[in-house]
């Protein structure tokens, strides 16, 4: 019998490495990686049983992996959530999770503060599928209740959402999912556990790009999605047939990048106050959207609802000449010599992008504007570099919008 205490009796910092442990004959220290297409059966009869179900074990790579399972167990924990399902991105988590749980005429309703690959896959794919979606604001909670239909399956949010960094009260937001009898989804890419736990806020499901914060130095892409065991069955079969799986590889870059979470994100978090309250005193920068700072309309909600303020934040530029446009962003971004012009965002290394024409670039202008995804807006995910160094590659962005 194992010693370990039980993990319900844990903090997230301690679940965050004693959790999903793979032991080995051998008595390895580290979870081992398996990397295997296949698992070899002692006879016939056992290879029958654990494919019709009646025995449990591996199978195939594709939907049994002890590497995959020791990751999923592990951010189960962390969130406080029964059950987790891997998926090679966090895009086929999401996708999986409406396709699977879904059934033609039902209805999502959706903040509109999200991933631009996500509104694609409402306009472009579920709809084909006969599932529409409505978009409100985030923080509004009068539009959410007025967008409810009866055929309402879930609703949906990002909170902290992508790149405004707005947020919503999950709480009241599952409290009024539930009174209709839909239920809520939580994206806590932003925040990962350490900073919040939407299931103890009332949220059904939780889902994460794994690719960002989870494994915290940009080597691999990942998805995960958290909650009941039975709607986690439902997942998982939707995972073997379909075939979105998260490689053994990435899982165990995954399982160590947990270990680190707690510790990275708190850093995350100092580093961005930092940088947030920098901006907002330089010249060029009408607007920094970043719930840390006390101006954020919902900086009281964040203090309450959540651990840190997180590493992402975002402004707004005008040059000179008063132009707030693309090229004023492109301005600023194209001086900095230090950050990394990309859109992946939870790495060690800052980044920096323009929201508008690379992670909502193929979202309609029209629902761009709604979101306020301007095209003067700046995006900025925080890393771990030394925050001096950091403000110093900034100061290179507003020194090129030209103001004396």
């Amino acid at each position: 019998m194992s010693k370990r205490p039980p993990p319900d009796s844990l903090k997230t910092d301690t679940l965050g490495i004693r959790t999903g442990e793979l032991p080995t004959e051998a008595g390895a220290h580290s979870e081992v990686l398996y990397l295997t297409s296949s698992f070899v059966f002692r006879d016939a009869a056992e290879a029958a049983a654990r494919f019709s179900g009646d025995e449990p074990g591996n199978i195939y790579s594709r939907f049994t992996n002890p590497t995959v399972q020791a990751f999923e167990q592990r951010l189960a924990a962390m969130e406080g959530g029964e059950r987790c399902v891997a998926f090679a991105s966090g895009m086929a988590s999401i996708t999986a999770t409406f396709m699977a749980l879904m059934e033609p005429g039902e209805h999502i309703v959706s903040s509109r503060g999200i991933f631009g690959t996500t509104v694609v896959l409402y306009e472009k794919y579920l709809k084909k599928f006969g599932i529409e979606t409505t978009m409100v604001d985030l923080a509004d909670m009068e539009q959410w209740r007025r967008a409810i239909r009866p055929e309402t399956r879930f609703l949906f949010v990002e909170t902290p959402s992508n790149p405004l960094v707005e947020l919503c009260d999950i709480r009241a937001l599952a409290d009024l999912a539930h009174e209709h009898g839909a239920q809520l989804i939580v994206d806590n890419c932003f925040c990962t556990p350490v900073l919040q736990k939407p299931f103890e806020l009332g949220a059904d499901l939780v889902i994460h790009s794994a690719t960002k914060y989870l494994d915290g130095q940009g080597r691999c892409v990942g998805g995960a999605v958290i909650g009941p065991g039975e709607t986690m069955d439902e997942l998982h079969g939707f995972l073997r047939t379909t075939g979105a799986s998260m490689s053994p590889f990435n899982a165990w870059v995954f399982l160590k990048g947990l270990e680190t979470l707690p510790l990275r994100m708190r850093a995350h978090s100092v580093h961005a106050m930092e940088l947030a309250s920098w901006l907002v005193d330089q010249p060029g920068v009408e607007k920094v959207y970043y719930a840390g700072l006390e101006d954020h309309p919902q900086h009281e909600l964040a203090r309450t609802q959540q651990k840190g303020f997180g590493g992402v934040l975002s402004f707004l530029v005008r040059d000179s000449d008063g132009r707030a446009d693309r090229q004023a962003a492109w301005r600023f971004i194209d001086a900095t010599r230090l950050v990394s012009i990309t859109a992946n965002l939870g790495d060690a290394k800052t980044t920096i992008t323009h929201p508008a024409s690379t992670t909502h670039g193929r979202v309609p202008d029209e629902e761009k504007r709604r979101a306020g995804i301007a095209e003067n807006l700046v995006r900025v995910a925080v890393g771990l570099e030394d925050p001096a160094d950091i403000r110093e590659d900034m100061a290179r962005g507003v020194a090129a919008l030209g103001h004396k």
